[in-house]
């Protein structure tokens, strides 16, 4: 009678086992359905988000770029001013900027990164602006969002800037979401050419040429910019 209970035990604690075992691989399948679906949600989610801010953002510069054409002849600073302020409201420029200087940046002192930082956005403008304002009419359609599947602070946006006579431009923006809780514009590549990774280029030839001298790079950069030798380099 013993042996029989020990063994109709045995059984019931071998059953009960199955069943237990039975009922957790069904919650572990059910945890890691319900986190897939739920990753899946968060990415669909973060796509929308970072696709209405791009178009929003986007739609806005090219009206202040529209309303501020006509300054530009007259008084060039203040188109560069207005189009600054616009632009801060997408663009990292300080995360770009510390990118473009490397692992300079970790030696540079805080002065030199905020003169930098000046100096960079003014060679944009003043390489840039005359050809924009020249353009004419262009149209710029975001297509599509990736979330970088390593980080959903990341993400890629690809647009097309199509001009006045019709010609298409593939253009990707990578995005950051950081530390202000906001997404914001990290670095663009244009039909293929990778701009961040072309001034990144430049400012450490620039290092090598003016013999370690960060502030002669610094001073120099706005008269030294050349666009076709930066879309060369990164080609």
């Amino acid at each position: 009678m013993a042996f029989a209970f020990l063994i109709g035990f045995c059984i019931f604690d071998w059953w009960s086992s199955v069943i237990m075992m039975a009922s957790f691989m069904r919650l572990t399948q059910y945890l890691i359905v319900s986190v897939l679906f739920s990753s899946i949600a968060v990415a669909g989610s973060i796509e929308s988000d970072v696709k209405k801010i791009v178009e929003d953002s986007t739609s806005q510069l090219v009206e202040k770029l529209n309303q501020e054409k006509a300054t530009y002849d007259e008084n060039p600073e203040r188109f560069y001013r207005e189009m600054d302020i616009a632009l801060s409201k997408l663009v990292d420029f300080k995360r770009i900027a510390a990118r473009v200087m490397g692992k300079n940046a970790r030696t540079a002192t805080k002065d030199q990164r905020a003169r930098f930082l000046d100096s960079f956005k003014q060679s944009l403008y003043v390489a840039y602006s005359k050809a924009l304002v020249e353009s004419g009419a262009f149209e710029i359609s975001v297509e599509d969002v990736m979330v970088n599947p390593r980080s959903d602070k990341k993400a890629s946006v690809n647009l097309v800037v199509t001009s006045a006579s019709g010609n298409q431009y593939p253009v990707v923006y990578s995005m950051n979401y950081g530390k202000n809780n906001k997404w914001m514009l990290e670095n663009v590549i244009v039909n293929g050419v990778n701009v961040g990774l072309a001034f990144r280029d430049r400012f450490s030839q620039e290092m090598r040429t003016q013999q370690g001298d960060i502030d002669k790079v610094i001073e120099s950069w706005s008269a030294q910019i050349d666009v076709e030798s930066a879309d060369a380099s990164a080609q």
